[in-house]
C-alpha cells in the first residue's frame, strides 16, 4: 500500500482533485461511460481521501512484484499508442515484443488520479510515471519528491489539437483577451497554453482574470455560463462547448501552437540504476513502435484497438484519441533533450525552465525547481542511437511553407505583438541590441507556433516622404525576418513581409503630434496568421 504524502500533498492537491487533470479524458471524458464514471470518482477525491480516489481502469495487484516486469502508469490519452502496440496490449505477456526482443515484460496501468499514482511511485509500486515537460517542475521542486531524484528519460509526444482556447463573441484575436475572465485548470498544462497565447499578444497573466478550476471539464462548463469570456479546454470540448454558446468559437488549438505541450515519462534515479537494461529496452522498443506507426497507417488499427481496450473504449475511440497527437521518435528525443547542438526548435529545457519560473510567480510552486540538466536521464537515448538509425527514426522536419500570397498580406491575425526595435535614421540593418530584443520578446513565440506563418509589419512615423518610409519599413521588416531565418533556421517563406510606412499609426497617435507618439509609431509588429 502506498504511503500518503505529507508536504507534497499540500502542494499539488489542486493538481489532482479530479481524475484525469492534465491529460486524462482529453478526448472522450464527456462522451463515454468511462468518462462519466471518472468524473463521479473525481468528485469524491476531495472528500474521500485515498479511499475515494480514482482507481484507474487497471488496479495495482497486491503481493510481491515480478522483478522482470516494468510497471508503467498511463492516463487516458492517445500519445501512448506506440507502447501499447509494441507490447501487444496493456498486460504483461510473452507475445510482447518487449519480452521477445529485450527479455522483460511491461505492465501498463491507467491511473488518472495523479496523487495516487505519485504515492504509489514513491512506494515503489510504479517504475515509470507520465507528465508534461511544462508541468514537470511541480514534481521536481518539492523536497519530498526531489529526494527520489525523478529523471525524465523520454518524450512521448506533442499535443496537436488536444488542447484549445475557446472564446465568446467579440474576441477575435489573443489581444482581445486583455481584461477578460478566463476559466483555466490550475495548475495544469492549460496554464502553459494560456501563458504562451498571452505572450504572443504582448500580454501578461496580470492582464486577464484567471478563474481557477479543478480541471478542464469544469472550465468547459463555466464557459457555458454568462460569467466567463474564454476557457482552456480539451478536445472535443472545444467543439461541443462552442456549439452550445451562440457566437463563440475556437480561437486556437495546439495544432497552431504546435510545440507547447509535450508528454514525457520519468523514473527515479534508483529505478534507472537498478533496471537500466529494462529502461533502455523500454525506450528503444517504444521508439520502434513510433517508427512503425508513423511509417504505416495499417498498424494504427492494432494500436487503436489496444488503446481502446485499456481505457474501456472502442477502437474507433482509440483512433480519435490518436488523431490529436504527434508521436515523437528517436530524432525528436535527441532534439528535445538537447543532444543535437544544431537543433534550433523547442526543447524540453525551454518549456521546463520557463514554466518553473512562471509557477513560482503564480504561487503554484513555493520554490524554484532544480535545473533541467539535473532532472533528466539521456542514457537510454544515446544507447539506442546505433540501433535506431535511418529515415524512420529521424526527427520531425520543420514545416516547409509556400511563398507569400496576396491574401496573406491582409489575412486576419490570431495574435499581434508590437515590439520596439530601434534603427538608426534611414537605416534598416539590425544592431546587436535589436537582435537581443527579438530573442527575448519573440523567439519563444515563434518556436511555440512553429507551424503557422508570421507576418512582420514595419511601421514609421510621418517624418520624410511617404514613399521613402514605405520602402524603408519594408526593408526593416525583411531584416527582422532574415535574422530569425539565419539564427533559428526558420523557413524564409514562413514570413510575410509588409511595409506600412506611416499608414498604420498607433490609435491616438494618428497625427504624430508628439515625440512620444512618433516613437510609438516607429515599431515592428509580429502577427501570427494561418490555421
Amino acid at each position: 500500500m502506498a504511503t500518503r504524502l505529507t508536504g507534497f500533498s499540500k502542494l499539488v492537491i489542486t493538481l489532482v482533485i479530479l481524475a484525469g487533470l492534465f491529460f486524462g479524458g482529453r478526448y472522450l471524458l464527456n462522451t463515454t461511460k468511462l468518462g462519466q464514471d471518472l468524473k463521479k470518482q473525481a468528485e469524491s477525491v476531495s472528500t474521500s481521501g485515498e479511499d475515494g480516489a480514482s482507481k484507474g481502469t487497471n488496479n495495482i495487484t497486491a503481493g510481491k512484484r515480478d522483478p522482470n516486469t516494468l510497471r508503467v502508469q498511463l492516463v487516458t490519452w492517445g500519445g501512448y499508442a506506440p507502447g501499447l502496440y509494441f507490447n501487444e496490449g496493456g498486460s504483461p505477456n510473452t507475445n510482447s515484443r518487449f519480452y521477445k526482443d529485450y527479455g522483460f515484460k511491461v505492465e501498463f496501468i491507467v491511473e488518472n488520479d495523479l496523487l495516487k499514482a505519485m504515492n504509489a511511485w514513491m512506494a515503489g509500486e510504479y517504475d515509470v510515471l507520465v507528465q508534461t515537460a511544462d508541468a514537470f517542475p511541480l514534481y521536481t521542486a518539492p523536497k519530498e519528491i526531489n529526494d527520489y531524484q525523478p529523471k525524465a528519460f523520454m518524450q512521448v509526444d506533442w499535443s496537436r489539437g488536444g488542447d484549445a482556447v475557446i472564446v465568446k463573441r467579440g474576441i477575435n484575436t489573443a489581444n482581445d483577451l486583455k481584461g477578460k475572465r478566463i476559466a483555466v485548470a490550475v495548475p495544469s498544462p492549460a496554464q502553459t497554453l494560456l501563458n504562451s497565447t498571452l505572450e504572443a499578444a504582448g500580454l501578461k497573466y496580470s492582464d486577464v482574470t484567471v478563474v481557477k478550476t479543478t480541471d478542464n471539464l469544469k472550465a468547459a462548463e463555466l464557459f457555458r455560463s454568462g460569467d466567463i469570456d474564454a476557457a482552456l479546454v480539451w478536445s472535443p470540448d472545444d467543439i461541443k462547448a462552442t456549439g452550445d454558446v451562440p457566437g463563440s468559437k475556437v480561437l486556437l488549438t495546439t495544432i497552431q501552437q504546435s510545440h507547447i505541450i509535450a508528454d514525457i515519462m520519468f523514473a527515479t534515479q534508483k529505478t534507472i540504476d537498478e533496471k537500466k537494461n529494462m529502461i533502455h529496452g523500454f525506450y528503444e522498443g517504444w521508439m520502434k513502435g513510433v517508427a512503425e506507426l508513423n511509417s504505416s497507417t495499417s498498424n494504427h488499427a492494432k494500436a487503436s484497438k489496444y488503446l481502446g481496450e485499456l481505457n474501456g473504449l472502442t477502437a474507433d475511440d482509440g483512433l480519435g484519441m490518436m488523431s490529436t497527437v504527434y508521436w515523437t521518435g528517436q530524432g525528436d528525443n535527441v532534439n528535445f533533450f538537447g543532444l543535437n547542438s544544431a537543433y534550433k526548435g523547442q526543447r524540453g529545457q525551454d518549456l521546463y525552465e520557463k514554466m518553473a519560473k512562471k509557477f513560482v510567480e503564480t504561487g503554484d510552486s513555493p520554490n524554484d525547481a532544480p535545473s533541467w540538466r539535473s532532472v533528466i536521464y539521456t542514457g537510454a537515448i544515446t544507447a539506442a542511437q546505433s540501433n535506431l538509425s535511418g529515415s524512420g527514426f529521424e526527427g520531425e522536419k520543420s514545416k516547409v511553407f509556400s511563398p507569400t500570397t496576396k491574401a496573406e498580406m491582409k489575412a486576419p491575425a490570431i495574435a499581434s505583438k508590437p515590439i520596439s526595435i530601434t534603427f538608426a535614421s534611414g537605416k534598416f540593418l539590425l544592431d546587436e541590441n535589436s537582435k537581443t530584443i527579438i530573442d527575448l520578446q519573440f523567439k519563444d513565440v515563434a518556436k511555440s507556433f512553429a507551424n503557422i506563418k508570421v507576418r512582420i509589419e514595419g511601421n514609421t512615423d510621418n517624418v520624410g516622404s511617404k514613399t521613402a518610409n514605405k520602402s524603408l519599413s519594408e526593408k526593416r521588416a525583411k531584416s527582422v525576418a532574415d535574422y530569425l531565418r539565419s539564427a533559428y533556421g526558420m523557413d524564409s517563406n514562413r514570413f510575410v513581409i509588409v511595409g506600412n510606412g506611416p499608414d498604420n499609426p498607433v490609435p491616438g497617435c494618428e497625427t504624430n503630434s508628439s515625440e512620444e507618439c512618433k516613437a510609438k509609431n516607429r515599431r515592428t509588429e509580429f502577427q501570427l496568421i494561418g490555421g
